[in-house]
Formats: structure tokens, C-alpha cells, sequence
């Protein structure tokens, strides 16, 4: 089982936990949680106007041993408008590149939080992968 939880956060909001969204999905092969603008494929969606997050941004995706990971996704333009940064428990966040693939550890948990560029706004999404 793969658990997510999310928040957005504006430098207005900064420090309150307000409007999360949580999202589960079976260790079952093919299963997937999106994250992104776009409500009809993503089970996380954050708000309309917040251009820096593609229609589907992240993508989480069990693999045929059971395993999640993790891609963000290319979108239409060459230079995202965002960065986003993964932190495992117990280690130090590091950058997800522009459409690559990090793989979640069985047991574990952590968050990515994708950060506007061009604003002090930024969604965090908490994730627990069970054993």
C-alpha cells in the first residue's frame, strides 16, 4: 500500500496546515496516484491557477515486484516553472530531475515538495510505503 498526503502552501498560509488531501492505491502491479492540475486523472489535485504544477506533474506508478516509484513527468514546455525535491527519512532532500524516476523504498516514507520558482508557494507531498 502506498499512502500520500498533500498540501499546498502560499507564504500566506505558511505554517498552517490547511486543505490536505490524502490518497492510497494497493502494492499492485500498474497502479497508479497522480499528482497534478488536472482533476480527472489526478487523485491529488491542487489549485487550478497554480501553473508552476503541470495538469499531471507527479506520477507514482507499482512496479511488477510491488515496488513504487516516482517520476516527474515531462510537461509541454522545455524549462519547468517549478523544482521539486525528494526527502527520504533520515536523509538529506535531493533534487528530482525534470522527468526522471526515483524509486521508493518498501518500509519507508518521505516527502517531495515541488517549489514555485517564481513565487514562495510550494505542494508537499508526503508519502508511506508499506512493507
Amino acid at each position: 500500500m502506498l499512502e500520500l498526503t498533500m498540501a499546498s502552501v502560499s507564504e500566506a498560509d505558511a505554517g498552517a496546515t490547511a486543505g490536505m488531501q490524502m490518497a492510497d492505491a494497493p502494492s499492485e502491479p500498474g497502479n497508479v496516484l497522480r499528482v497534478g492540475r488536472d482533476r480527472v486523472v489526478c487523485r491529488l489535485a491542487t489549485p487550478d491557477d497554480w501553473l508552476f504544477v503541470s495538469r499531471v506533474h507527479l506520477e507514482f506508478l507499482c512496479g511488477p515486484d510491488g515496488t513504487w516509484q516516482v517520476t516527474w513527468l515531462r510537461g509541454s514546455h522545455a524549462d519547468p516553472s517549478s523544482e521539486v525535491r525528494l526527502a527520504l527519512l533520515g536523509h538529506q532532500p535531493q533534487p528530482l530531475p525534470y522527468g526522471g524516476t526515483a524509486k521508493l523504498p518498501h518500509g519507508g516514507s518521505g516527502e517531495l515538495v515541488v517549489y514555485d520558482r517564481t513565487g514562495p508557494r510550494s505542494v508537499n507531498v508526503g508519502f508511506y510505503h508499506e512493507a
